[in-house]
């Protein structure tokens, strides 16, 4: 099958989950796990930028280990990878084991680890986290599987915020509701 077949049934599937819920763990478990079939690496995470923008929290992973998880926080002062990627930037590292960009070169190591390309998440202009896809040997990406993974973060940026609008709408919902019975019970 053409890769660049491949490539669109994959947006497509995206596409389909993140219209079919606004449970944002179904769907960033969905995406992780689309985006590294399609691309045939060992894993794929999204991280999102804490409130503060200093943290990235681990939103999805799929063929990463709990230890590897649960390694720590990535701070963005100790992680040029990510600063650049919130820059707006497509980054790819060689190698995540010696790359002085990577905040965990060890844990890379344990994890067998090697290549990383990185993507912003962008809400309009904004920028929300980050979408990577890790390989286990050195590998150069290409522009397809770049702009495949761009588009992706996109979808996903898209799937976040209406999550968080959606559950802002609801939650104003379910203030008027509980403001208007207390008012009717008068």
């Amino acid at each position: 099958m053409n890769r660049n077949m491949d490539f669109f049934t994959a947006l497509y599937n995206v596409a389909k989950v993140v219209n079919a819920s606004l449970d944002t763990s179904v769907i960033l478990d969905e995406i992780t796990k689309c985006v590294a079939r399609t691309m045939s690496v060992k894993a794929s995470s999204i991280r999102i930028l804490d409130a503060k923008k200093k943290r990235l929290l681990m939103g999805a992973a799929y063929g990463l280990s709990e230890d590897y998880i649960r390694k720590g926080p990535v701070l963005l002062k100790e992680s040029g990878l990510d600063q650049k990627a919130l820059e707006g930037e497509t980054i790819w590292l060689e190698n995540a084991q010696t790359d002085e960009n990577f905040q965990y070169n060890e844990m890379a190591r344990a994890e067998g680890i090697t290549s990383v390309l990185v993507v912003p998440l962008r809400v309009g202009k904004k920028m929300i986290g980050v979408l990577r896809v890790y390989s286990g040997e050195v590998r150069r990406f290409t522009a397809e599987e770049a702009r495949f993974l761009d588009a992706v973060a996109n979808l996903s940026a898209i799937a976040l915020d209406n999550a968080r609008l959606y559950q802002a709408l609801k939650t104003n919902y379910d203030l008027l509701a509980a403001s208007k019975y207390r008012i009717d019970d008068n």
